[in-house]
């Protein structure tokens, strides 16, 4: 799952049709100051400021200001832009327009094993927890979609009635919705107000996307939350950005102060590879995994920023026997990423461990092996070697 941050999850529930509050995503106080001198509304209506980050209890820690008239509001702005909280340093600051409501409701859509579910309820807002047994939800089937009548009678059941029953169903149509064409895995919109106009409102939205799904949505241009209680690295963006273009898959994650650099086949070798190195007492540099028969240039690029790694003493290629994945391409791609690490004084007493199995693996192994007439300290082995057998070889070498 690829969390979105507020700015860009409002954008996608504006595109299907929902309501939300006027608002503005900035990253620096002049930036701020130009927009406040073309969006009437930042000067007519009171503000809300938020930290525009992956956090947690953003109002526990003072990250949002409510109530504010545009002078107040560039203060807020002021105050939180760069201030750093725990790992995390603010680079962002949203600013939304308030809307003046009485009620607070809560509505989501989650996918589950079997389908999808709806859930609404009267009681949203900071009370949802508290009364989460009052959450009323219908089931949708894997291929199925809600009727306005399912829709109709689950805003019955959770509480509404009347007109605003009416305007929860559809606002719950067009939820899912959007859920259903932007590829989400959970979308949640904690609270729903009615404005003076007796408009349903998404006040807020928590999105998380499938990410290996950017490459269907040319207008997905905003990037992904970071999900590790820190900013993203620039070789982890420039990964997502080629994982987006390609129809495979490349995942990049660095972990500072490791020296055995991970580079394995398959979502489910990369974990039982990182597992074994860790098990065995080793310090992982990365993360990182190339799945589902991705372009030779994608695994290159990925190879390049594995390579680049500071202080790494192992590289370990490792993999199971790919159904379809074509050894000697990936290989290709990541052999000339070899080349040029060599080329620019990097790979200096990196030892280079190599088990992969699969289509054209022996025209692949081979080149792998010829790397070592060219001064590479690399070590290959084929299918009949235990995968975590290199992992072995790896923290026994010196």
């Amino acid at each position: 799952m690829a969390k979105v941050l507020e700015g860009p999850g409002m954008g996608l529930l504006r595109k299907w049709g929902i309501s939300t509050p006027n608002y503005v995503v900035v990253t620096s106080n002049d930036e701020f100051e130009e927009l406040s001198k073309v969006n009437d509304w930042l000067k007519k209506s009171k503000l809300v400021v938020k930290a525009h980050e992956a956090l947690g209890s953003r109002f526990k820690l003072g990250l949002v200001k409510v109530g504010l008239d545009l002078a107040a509001a560039k203060a807020a702005v002021k105050e939180m832009l760069g201030k750093k909280v725990e790992s995390v340093t603010i680079r962002e600051v949203i600013v939304s327009e308030a809307i003046d409501h009485k009620e607070e409701y809560y509505a989501s859509v989650k996918s589950t094993r079997d389908g999808v579910d709806v859930m609404v309820t009267t009681y949203g807002g900071i009370e949802v927890e508290e009364n989460w047994e009052k959450v009323k939800k219908l089931s949708v089937e894997i291929g199925e979609s809600p009727s306005d009548a399912q829709l109709s009678a689950l805003a019955k059941d959770a509480g509404f009635s009347g007109d605003t029953a009416t305007k929860m169903a559809e606002f719950l149509k067009k939820l899912y919705i959007c859920f259903d064409n932007e590829d989400a895995q959970y979308l949640e919109i904690n609270p729903v107000v009615q404005n003076s106009n007796g408009h349903l409102v998404a006040l807020d939205a928590v999105t998380l996307l499938d990410g290996d799904a950017k490459f269907r949505h040319k207008d997905w241009t905003f990037p992904f939350a970071a999900e590790f209680g820190r900013a993203y690295t620039k070789n982890e963006e420039e990964v997502m950005a080629v994982d987006a273009k390609v129809k495979g898959s490349v995942k990049l994650i660095e972990i500072p102060g490791g020296n055995i650099a991970m580079l394995p086949a398959g979502g489910g070798a990369s974990v039982y590879y990182s597992d074994a190195v860790v098990a065995r007492g080793g310090k992982l540099a990365n993360y990182a995994e190339y799945s589902g028969d991705p372009p030779d240039w994608a695994v290159e690029v990925l190879t390049e920023k594995v390579c680049s790694l500071p202080n790494i003493k192992h590289i370990i290629v490792g993999g199971a026997i790919a159904n379809f994945t074509d050894v000697k391409k990936t290989f290709g791609g990541i052999i000339n990423a070899f080349r040029k690490a060599k080329g620019e004084g990097k790979l200096k007493g990196v030892k280079i461990w190599v088990r992969r199995g699969g289509p054209n693996e022996l025209q692949g192994l081979a080149a792998m092996r010829a790397l070592q007439d060219e001064g590479f300290d690399i070590h290959v082995f084929d299918r009949t070697t235990p995968l975590t057998d290199i992992v072995d070889m790896a923290m026994a070498a010196k």
